[in-house]
């Protein structure tokens, strides 16, 4: 078992376990699958990104040519104009899919490419070549970038040649360099990223939207959430929620996958409905349900793999309300597919039958309640009888039928408490 599958799962980071998967079976089936992990640092969002490597099947391609040219759709300067036959005779290979790096302190000319030094300063047959950069060399791969954020606030050129990577599908860069033709290629691949949105320069939605846009999901990366799930982590071995073996990405035909017609209509409507900025939204969503088909096995996808993914398309490009109001839209949809009235079971019809015992003596002393208290006490007028300021009929609330609004989330112990709440910043009006 690799150290992929050794990794603890735990309540913090399954899903984004689930996306860099679903993003693996994109890539294998020929499509990108952007993905972009958010959170508090030292929760293992590189770890996992990096350590899935290990889930990528190798590539056959063109022997030697560093653009991982595939023989069938060579796309290269180099090939793309040669004929079946003499690619045959150039001879294929098969090596590791890549996985290559962005960091802080990369150049332009190191991503994109440049001029290759080396052929040209060769003193038996100088010439005059490009160099390809980090992003046509991980052509039908993948680009793993750390902190984002802060690539995107501190080099702005990067991110703008990001933005053409990313724009479509497949994406595209060009290379241009003095003296030389300007080549421009197409690129298909995977960008991940990490990033701390809780740092500075903030999240990467509010650096630079545009390239947020871009993503087709982001996963909010959390704490463990068990004292045994951290146990597991310091030992060092998986834990008893951890796969029992490698889950083969390879298999399964995305194409293949069927999507309801309803789905693509719930799609266009929910983009009109809450004024939704960018059509990539709704196409990531679609893709996205698609692939969480796929790695379920199934041949359909509907509208439980939609409310299953959506949250993570729409983290990054709409606010909380607008992401509770669609969530509850969906729920309320799927809800109402699943309920059916002709199965009704043993649980429910007991469950009716409490109810009908608390109703008819609440029924009798509401009755008598009503009767006494506006003869005793006059109440202000409700929407019963009478008007405003005007006595009227006792409204009893029947508590079988009252709404109770709880609060949003339950009160924070003193103890818990970080020290900057539990002191007062206020200025003293007596001093």
């Amino acid at each position: 078992m690799g150290e992929y599958y050794r990794l603890i799962r735990h309540g913090g980071n399954r899903d984004l376990f689930r996306m860099v998967e679903m993003s693996v079976a994109a890539l294998v089936n020929g499509q990108s699958f952007h993905i972009q992990a958010e959170g508090l640092r030292g929760t293992g969002k590189t770890t996992i990104m990096r350590t899935a490597r290990e889930l990528l099947p190798p590539i056959t391609r063109i022997k030697n040519c560093l653009y991982n040219c595939d023989p069938a759709m060579p796309h290269c300067p180099v090939h793309r104009h040669l004929p079946p036959a003499e690619i045959e005779a150039l001879g294929v290979e098969q090596v590791p899919r890549p996985f290559l790096e962005i960091s802080q302190a990369a150049k332009p000319s190191t991503i994109v490419g440049s001029i290759d030094l080396a052929r040209l300063t060769n003193p038996v047959e100088p010439q005059a070549a490009l160099l390809p950069g980090t992003i046509p060399q991980a052509h039908r791969g993948i680009i793993f970038i750390d902190e984002v954020n802060r690539l995107a606030d501190t080099s702005p050129e990067l991110a703008d040649i990001l933005l053409d990577v990313m724009g479509t599908r497949p994406g595209r860069v060009q290379i241009e360099e003095a003296g030389l033709p300007v080549v421009e290629l197409p690129v298909h691949l995977c960008i991940w990223a990490a990033s701390n949105p809780d740092e500075n320069p903030g999240p990467l939605s509010r650096i630079r939207k545009q390239l947020a846009d871009r993503f087709d999901v982001t996963v909010t990366m959390g704490r463990p959430d068990t004292e045994q799930a951290v146990v597991e982590i310091l030992a060092g071995h998986g834990g008893s929620d951890a796969p029992g073996g490698a889950v083969n990405l390879t298999t399964g035909c995305l194409d293949r996958i069927e999507m309801h017609p309803k789905i693509r209509q719930l799609l266009a409507r929910l983009y009109i409905t809450y004024n939704l900025e960018s059509l990539r939204t709704v196409a990531a969503m679609e893709t996205a349900v698609r692939l969480a088909a796929l790695l379920a096995g199934q041949s359909s996808a509907g509208l439980t793999e939609l409310a299953q993914v959506a949250p993570f398309v729409l983290a990054h490009r709409v606010s909380k309300d607008t992401i509770a109001a669609i969530m509850s839209d969906l729920h309320g949809l799927l809800y109402g597919q699943v309920k059916k009235p002709e199965t009704v079971s043993a649980t429910a019809q007991l469950a009716r039958q409490t109810l009908s015992r608390w109703t008819r003596p609440w029924a009798a002393l509401a009755a008598r309640l009503a009767a006494v208290l506006p003869n005793k006490y006059p109440l202000p007028g409700s929407h019963i009888g009478g008007g405003k300021g005007e006595q009227g009929t006792a409204h009893i609330a029947d508590p079988l039928n009252t709404v109770i609004i709880a609060p949003p989330k339950p009160a924070t112990p003193l103890n818990r408490l970080p020290d900057e709440q539990l002191v007062s910043r206020e200025a003293n009006p007596h001093a």
